[in-house]
């Protein structure tokens, strides 16, 4: 096994700062197999809040529950209250050069895999073909009682037109497509039932308190295994869903490579955390390796 370089925790809890050389990334990619793992902070140039980081929501912002969700019928009313408005900000967003980076990675042959926190939809939207979607999608909502999936364009028709005139102004929009509303603004909010079954409807994502499914963790833990090294775009690694495949491909001497501006809970298991601007990163390696952004006839790296 491969030693592993000295980016780990100081006496002080600090890491040391980033680097801006964008080479570790450049030879990860013309090895191939890659696997992407994405976050928040790929889609804030897009006009999506990240949770962390400057300005991050959570300073601010205590998501909704899978508990307090499925506790009562209060918490249901403001959650679809807040996220009905919260969706008219991700309905707008495109994509953007990060994005469309790693579409045109896989597009060429890359990638050996994209693995998204994200629950915006905007890889898919740039391109990347079988993204998993660890947490889901804002695009579907499932039925608790039935499990019907259905789109939440469609939701969103059905809630408009249960509540004409509803516009409040919220405080904020947060990267879980909620927004900041007082319980005032969202107490008389109809929330619309299950189509098939008159049942609860839930975003189709794994809220805060819930837990992966152990089939589509399964799935990534198979993509860590085949890749020749992980590429973190835009996470803090925070949370465990996304910490655990950069731990599982530290452990196995895979190479981890970070691109994030601030400092990671990853960075101790990583070869490079690269502490520049996501957008402009991948743009400037898709550029080394004459990768366009958008898709043309095909060429070779």
């Amino acid at each position: 096994m491969r030693t592993r370089p000295t980016l780990s925790w100081t006496p002080d809890g600090d890491l040391p700062p980033g680097t801006t050389d964008l080479e570790p990334v450049v030879g990860a990619l013309r090895t191939g197999r890659v696997l992407v793992l994405s976050g928040a902070g790929i889609s804030t140039e897009s006009g999506i809040p990240d949770y962390r980081g400057a300005g991050g929501s959570l300073s601010r912002h205590t998501p909704m529950t899978y508990q307090d969700f499925t506790a009562s019928a209060g918490a249901r009313r403001r959650y679809w209250a807040r996220s009905h408005l919260g969706w008219r900000t991700f309905g707008r967003a495109r994509p953007n050069d990060g994005h469309r980076a790693v579409a045109a990675f896989g597009r060429r042959g890359l990638l050996g895999g994209v693995v998204t926190q994200n629950v915006d939809g905007l890889h898919q939207a740039a391109g990347s073909a079988g993204v998993v979607e660890l947490h889901g999608s804002l695009d579907r909502v499932v039925c608790l009682r039935c499990g019907d999936r259905s789109a939440r364009r469609a939701l969103a028709e059905r809630l408009g037109e249960a509540n004409p005139g509803f516009d409040p102004v919220p405080a904020a929009i947060n990267p879980d497509g909620d927004a900041d509303l007082t319980d005032e603004q969202a107490a008389d909010f109809r929330v619309a039932p299950c189509v098939v079954c008159g049942g609860d409807l839930k975003p189709d994502v794994v809220f805060f308190g819930e837990t992966v499914p152990v089939e589509r963790v399964e799935h990534c833990r198979e993509l860590v295994r085949a890749a020749s090294s992980v590429l973190v775009l835009g996470s803090s690694l925070t949370v465990m869903s996304g910490l655990r495949f950069v731990r599982q491909a530290a452990d196995a001497g895979t190479p981890v490579v970070i691109v994030n501006r601030d400092p990671t809970r990853g960075d101790k298991f990583a070869d490079a955390r690269i502490a520049l601007p996501l957008g402009e990163a991948l743009a400037t390696v898709a550029g080394r390796l004459g990768v366009p952004l958008v898709e043309d006839g095909p060429t070779t790296v």
